[in-house]
């Protein structure tokens, strides 16, 4: 039936479809009406229809019927669309609907449409995880309180069946869900590309008794001449290898829900090509469909001043402090309203592991706020205990204690909740990232829309209410946070998308994942970045020569290569029987690794097999287990240098005694800093300023206390050893600020504002009158040899370049660079600081075996310098047929400076150790050598440039 969209309704509201004829108008009202849509859930299945018309897509369509199609739909698209192509071989739309507007309603909305208007009853979803995949089945299981069809009666009396991937197969055995009016089948596809081992023919795939002439349930699929396909979250898997089999499903229709409708690659965020609707978060915002996001500061506040530690504490305290005035205000808000009451939680962002472990920790300590969030706070990642992603799963339940969520990932699509008021990310990410993967767990309205009660701030001006506002605590990056928000391109300012070009989507700087050599010479894939442009239009992340070419190209060798790779990495940790890499050749070592890798297959022989994977094709002859081994134990040796892993230990314990004197605090004028947050809202650069008077925390009963505090966040300062020292200073410090009549309270304030500045100023001075006892070192080595490990490039201005011999192109420094084809180099990818390292790359490339650039973390080699211990990092690690060495390039005035002594000291200590070790083995002495930059030419050999190389404290 066809409708003309009456004047003033709420489908005629539409700004884009106003006036439109819709095919079947009448129905799409009834079923938005019915279902209660949101205007854009409502735009996008009015839509749908305007592009469908009165019919489907043919099913197997060819290309002139598919271009006639994407001729079709660009027709009747509003003006300014971006749409181009299906992107897949059958028409595909895909909608783009901003986080917390409602995805899931809307793919109901069109299993409704598609069946009552068109027939269709037969349906495949698709989730990106497993955490999606059970909402799904849930939300489309009649019995569930968010049923996606509630309200249609034709769902209600008749609802779909499900079938997933955990039971078709069962589901077959009584045949109900092939005569069911609407079947809705769901899979996982992270699952799918997980199962796949060895090749084996995936269950889907395999003839079943119980279907007409034995066909699998996947050609039982193919031959549904109504089969739907709709992908959750499409974004996720539009480049895994299990969606390689959604066109050989054969689908009629695929329709496509996301919130970032782009594919994350090197050259940047890659657009859709089949949005047909897009509603972007700005929008959402705009309409009150979602919170507000804001940024969140003290105001005059300096993070500079602060130690790394001292600034985390501060935000979180602050984080907890907008927490608790939220929770108040959402209970006065219960009993104002008679709403249910609803308890929101903080998530903190932590870097790693072992940093959510520390926040944990603190938080639960006696030591912030007095304990009070003791049992309220939780660890989630992948170590987390059952217990604990239950309470997550649980978190907005009113009775569930936790209050704090400690996470180390951004927690993605599929886990939504409505409840999270305050975000605090403490792990480094560009404020592009802050914005976009913080505030998509925090948008959801807990109520289904905002409050908007009437705040007035102190000159009668209105504010927001704090019930409709998620706050990202961020002092250290406010001013960031707020330039990227106010981009022309931010999604949270983006009114109507800004869609890249296909030739334009270079940015300023791409990364590269570049691994070693020797990953891909066993076929071992690993998470990298493809297609950066470089400045001769190759493409990165994809390796170049023989390092980086697949020795083993069957499943099978390449499987026993790889697990004969991971028993290598197991085997180095046994220092006596393989001191080296070349010790994994021995016949008594050659055996036990054969052992070790048949275990493991078979232990991967159990594994279930999965779907939506093309079967092996023919049968594969057997193949001779230890022959492989031995192949890929060679490549193993061939592409590593045996760098061992010495642990260096130190005897006793030694620390630091300062001697009593008198601090020049003469220049010492700080003043109280703020104790106001300023709160500024994203989207249109509103500001809100909040006090904090309540919950203060816990205060050192003494204000020197406080002082000595701030004296030991040196590591240095053993207050066992120096405690009549420290407060001896801590008095001269109160004493000070109490001349200029400061109260203890504006002392402690200046400690925290300033704590950092005082810090270092005190400890200056401490120097001058301390005594460093001598520390002697045991030295053990820990591994005969260490995996290589992925390097993470930059490429900027000067591209790609596939002739070492080349210098940077003109304008662009070499550090902008990224350089391939290499022979003898262990990365397929390399990048310089200098000219002079790249033309010492290229001497290496030519005289030595083999050679790299190390990755912080290859070596552990430790030095003192500036009264702190860093990580060394050698430029160049090279083997030869006598030695092994360890370059650093430094211009020659450079040399002799503190710094790069430090640095050299510890690096032959390491090198003496390693050569002790290798002694013991038969294994190459280690050499430690600084090469002045201005030696390096293209005329040098690597013997003349070691001759004249430092190579001595």
């Amino acid at each position: 039936m066809t409708g003309v969209i009456p004047a003033g309704s709420s489908v005629a509201q539409s700004p884009a479809l106003a006036g439109v004829v819709l095919p079947n108008g009448r129905r799409v009202r009834e079923i938005a009406d019915r279902l209660s849509l949101r205007a854009p859930q409502r735009e996008s299945l009015e839509r749908l229809d305007m592009l469908l018309g009165t019919g489907l897509p043919p099913k197997n369509a060819d290309a002139d019927a598919l271009a006639g199609w994407v001729a079709r739909v660009s027709e009747r698209l509003p003006a300014g669309h971006s749409f181009s192509d299906f992107e897949r071989e059958f028409v595909s739309l895909a909608f783009a609907l901003a986080t917390g507007v409602g995805k899931t309603r809307l793919m109901g909305a069109m299993v409704a449409y598609l069946h009552l208007v068109h027939g269709v009853n037969n349906f495949f979803v698709l989730a990106p995880n497993l955490t999606i995949y059970n909402k799904l089945i849930g939300d489309f299981q009649a019995n569930n309180p968010k049923y996606v069809l509630r309200g249609l009666q034709a769902f209600q009396i008749d609802p779909p069946v499900i079938v997933t991937g955990d039971n078709y197969e069962a589901a077959e055995t009584n045949g109900s869900r092939l005569f069911g009016k609407v079947v809705i089948n769901v899979f996982n596809v992270s699952k799918i590309n997980s199962e796949v081992r060895g090749g084996r023919e995936p269950r889907i795939r395999k003839p079943h008794e119980n279907l007409e002439m034995g066909r699998s349930y996947f050609e039982y699929l193919q031959n549904l001449p109504d089969l739907v396909m709709l992908m959750d979250e499409s974004h996720r898997y539009r480049a895994s290898a299990g969606v390689k089999a959604i066109n050989e499903l054969q689908p009629r229709l695929g329709l496509e829900l996301t919130a970032t409708p782009f594919v994350e690659s090197t050259r940047g965020p890659v657009a859709f090509r089949n949005v047909v609707m897009d509603y972007t978060l700005a929008r959402a915002i705009e309409d009150g469909f979602v919170k507000v996001p804001a940024v969140v500061t003290r105001e005059d506040f300096h993070p500079e001043r602060f130690s790394a530690e001292a600034l985390e504490q501060l935000k979180l305290e602050d984080g907890v402090r907008l927490h608790e005035n939220v929770k108040a205000e959402l209970a006065a808000y219960a009993l104002e309203s008679g709403a249910g009451q609803v308890k929101p939680f903080m998530l903190v962002i932590a870097r790693d592991t072992a940093h959510a472990a520390a926040l944990l920790k603190l938080i639960e300590s006696d030591a912030f706020f007095g304990g009070r969030y003791e049992g309220r706070a939780i660890q989630v990642d992948h170590t987390a205990e059952d217990l604990m992603i239950e309470r997550l799963l649980r978190v907005e339940h009113a009775d569930e204690p936790t209050e704090i969520v400690i996470h180390v990932n951004m927690l993605k699509e599929g886990w939504d909740v409505t409840n999270l008021y305050t975000i605090v990310p403490l792990r480094a990410a560009n404020a592009r990232t802050l914005i976009e993967q913080s505030i998509g767990r925090g948008l959801r309205l807990p109520f289904g829309q905002r409050v908007n009660r009437r705040f007035t701030g102190p000159e009668g001006e209105r504010l927001r209410d704090p019930l409709d506002r998620l706050s990202i605590v961020a002092h250290d990056r406010f001013q960031e946070i707020v330039d990227e928000a106010n981009r022309a391109d931010s999604p949270v300012r983006l009114m109507e998308r800004v869609l890249l070009s296909r030739e334009g989507q270079v940015q300023t700087t791409q990364t590269v994942v570049s691994n070693p050599g020797i990953l891909g010479a066993l076929g071992i894939t690993t998470p990298t970045t493809e297609g950066t442009p470089g400045a001769d239009g190759t493409a990165a992340g994809t390796g170049s020569g023989s390092a980086s070419t697949p020795v083993f190209t069957t499943p099978q060798t390449q499987q026993i290569a790889q697990a004969t790779y991971q028993a290598a990495q197991l085997f180095s940790r046994e220092v006596a029987r393989v001191p080296n890499a070349e010790a994994l050749l021995k016949p008594e070592v050659q055996a036990a690794l054969v052992q070790a890798v048949e275990t493991q297959l078979a232990q991967q022989a159990s594994t279930q097999p999965t779907l939506l994977e093309a079967p092996t094709q023919t049968t594969q002859p057997p193949v001779d287990v230890a022959a492989v081994v031995r192949q890929a134990t060679e490549q193993i040796v061939g592409q590593t240098i045996s760098i061992p892993r010495i642990t260096v230990t130190p005897v006793g314990e030694a620390h630091t005694v300062f001697q009593p004197f008198t601090l020049d605090l003469s220049g010492v004028r700080l003043q109280p800093g703020s104790k106001t947050l300023i709160v500024q809202a994203l989207n249109d650069n509103s500001r809100e300023r909040l006090g904090l008077q309540n919950y203060e925390g816990i205060v050192d009963q003494r204000v020197q206390d406080s002082v000595v505090s701030v004296l030991m966040d040196n590591p240095e300062v053993s207050y066992e050893q120096n405690a009549d020292v420290l407060y001896d200073l801590a008095e001269q410090v109160v004493a000070h600020f109490h001349a200029q009549d400061f109260s203890d309270a504006d002392i402690r304030e200046i400690l925290g504002t300033y704590r950092r500045t005082l810090s270092n100023l005190l400890f200056r001075q401490m120097q001058a009158h301390q005594h460093i006892p001598e520390v002697t070192y045991t030295r053990e080595v820990r591994q005969g040899f260490t995996a290589l490990r992925p390097s993470t490039l930059t490429v900027g201005r000067g591209g790609i370049i596939t002739n070492p011999a080349q210098t940077p192109p003109t304008g662009a420094r070499i550090e902008t660079c990224l350089y391939r084809g290499f022979t003898r180099s262990l990365y397929p990818d390399v990048k310089f600081h200098s000219d002079p390292e790249r033309r010492l790359a290229l001497i290496l490339d030519r005289e030595s075996q083999k050679w790299f650039r190390p990755v912080l973390g290859q070596f552990q080699i430790y030095y003192h310098f500036d009264h702190q211990s860093h990580q060394y990092q050698p430029d160049f690690v090279a083997e030869t047929t006598d030695e092994l060495l360890l370059l650093e390039v430094k211009a020659r005035d450079e040399i002799n400076t503190p710094s790069v002594q430090a640095k050299a000291r510890a690096a032959l200590e390491w090198c003496q150790e390693a050569t002790r070790h290798a002694q013991q083995s038969g294994g190459k002495p280690w050499r430690y050598a600084i090469l002045a930059a201005e030696d390096i030419t293209a005329a040098s050999t690597l013997k003349g440039l070691l001759n004249q190389a430092v190579a001595s404290a």
